[in-house]
């Protein structure tokens, strides 16, 4: 789409107020008769009003229950539009042309009749879902916001779940691998999962997903794949042994698994043990099991600490302020600058961890991860070892619409403790060290402690 197209749409979905629109121009594929090159506006809608509101709506506007008002950027002729919206529980989705167009503060507003395709959320139509799905996950692409993303029912399901730290699958980590035209590496089991119970051990290679090869497949829909409903079966093929001969055939049977961000273990330094913790993320549960890494590491003789939080894409707010909340002393964590212009501050209490630190960056620490980072740099809690990060400081909020379905747009920057906001930026380390240049595109989980020049720059700064 055209930039100048591009930019109406944004105006488009920002200037309609209570109701969410979105929506851009399509050039018609065929010309008419007269040779005039003509344009369907296609819209999506999302009511989503307070329900006090709502009811004083129905009061006054009872014969215009069934219209959808929206602001477009233009009206091209007699242009038709396809129109998505819920409403009153509903999904609609249907044609319509424009009944009225009239200014408005330099916009038009036109009002969409000739509603068809009326269905409830919960029994949709396949083929009128997916066009609602579709045309939503387009349009909220076009708003300009990097980070805006329609999440469908069961995207969002999902979300919620993995926010919380749970996930139902079988309960491995993985990674690709390109043996063989590719596969997928077991590189850790959940204890107590259907992976462990079915039999699936670290190393194992997965093959085949119900008969079909994840080199057919490819990466991500094999892993998606793996995934489904709560109680129902999968059955993978494996390729085991030192050099990966064996075949063998697994069967597992889905579950809710406890998703784990945080792993620990020992680290013998010169001067004393030294802790090392990898975040992978942050959710709900991270400030828990963060605490609990450090309780045992200090049982096991740490007297400094390493922070990995390298390919830690961010995630939860909640769950990066209180994990910086039991490290950092009384003061603020982060500095929320809303876009109507207010700010939100979020503090510490008084109670801190006192021990030398380093955190381990790169330049796929993103989000929360940087905030972490960024946090413990400003206070001086720890000196941060790596390359630049990645440069994502804005903050993301979630509406959930009435068919469960949901929107999240960005919604406010933020700041570390005491220094300026990073977005599009980064955080720049301490000290500044490079992976050998064979290791950058290897698996961290493939790296030895000596081949890691970053972990052995942060070992020595601590001394």
């Amino acid at each position: 789409m055209p930039p100048s197209r591009r930019s109406a749409c944004a105006q488009v979905a920002r200037a309609s107020g209570e109701i969410g629109v979105v929506g851009h121009l399509v050039e018609r594929s065929r010309l008419p008769d007269d040779g005039r090159r003509r344009f369907a506006l296609v819209i999506t809608v999302f009511a989503h009003q307070p329900a006090a509101r709502t009811q004083q709506a129905r009061g006054d506007r009872d014969d215009d229950a069934d219209r959808v008002q929206a602001v477009a950027a233009r009206k091209q002729g007699d242009a038709r539009f396809v129109v998505t919206y819920v409403r009153r529980q509903e999904i609609s989705v249907g044609f319509g042309q424009v009944r009225r167009v009239r200014d408005d503060k330099g916009d038009r507003a036109v009002e969409v009749v000739e509603r068809v395709g009326h269905v409830a959320p919960h029994e949709p139509d396949a083929g009128v879902r997916q066009i609602a799905d579709s045309v939503a996950d387009g349009y909220v692409r076009g708003l300009g916001d990097r980070y805006a993303q329609y999440m469908t029912p069961d995207a969002y399901a999902e979300y919620i779940s993995s926010n919380q730290g749970k996930m139902v699958g079988i309960g491995v980590e993985v990674l690709y691998n390109d043996f063989d035209g590719g596969v997928i590496e077991v590189t850790a089991v959940t204890p107590g999962s259907p992976a462990e119970i079915g039999g699936m051990i670290v190393g194992d290679y997965i093959y085949k997903i119900e008969g079909e090869l994840v080199s057919s497949l490819g990466y991500a829909e094999s892993v998606n794949r793996v995934k489904g409903e709560t109680g129902t079966n999968v059955a993978v093929t494996v390729l085991r042994g030192s050099d990966h001969s064996r075949q063998v055939e697994l069967t597992f049977t889905r579950a809710e698994v406890k998703v784990e961000t945080v792993k620990y273990r020992i680290i013998n330094g010169n001067n004393g043990n030294i802790g090392y913790i990898k975040i992978k993320e942050f959710n709900q549960e991270t400030p828990n099991e963060f605490k609990a890494a450090m309780s045992a590491l200090a049982e096991q003789g740490a007297v400094k600490y390493i922070f990995d939080v390298r390919n830690d894409p961010g995630g939860d707010l909640g769950g990066v302020t209180q994990t910086l909340d039991y490290l950092l002393p009384e003061g603020p964590i982060i500095r929320i600058d809303y876009k109507d212009g207010h700010e939100e501050v979020i503090s510490s209490d008084a109670n801190e961890i006192d021990a030398p630190m380093a955190v381990l960056v790169n330049e796929n620490t993103a989000s929360a991860a940087e905030l972490f980072c960024s946090a413990l740099k400003d206070y001086k809690k720890a000196q941060l070892v790596g390359v630049k990060t990645f440069g994502k400081g804005t903050m993301q909020s979630i509406l959930q619409l009435p068919d469960n379905s949901a929107l999240k747009i960005s919604v406010a920057k933020y700041k570390p403790p005491f220094s300026d906001n990073y977005d599009g930026i980064g955080v720049t380390p301490n000290i500044e060290v490079q992976l050998p240049d064979d290791l950058k595109t290897v698996s961290p989980d493939k790296i030895t402690d000596e081949q890691d020049t970053q972990l052995q720059a942060a070992i020595t700064a601590l001394g």
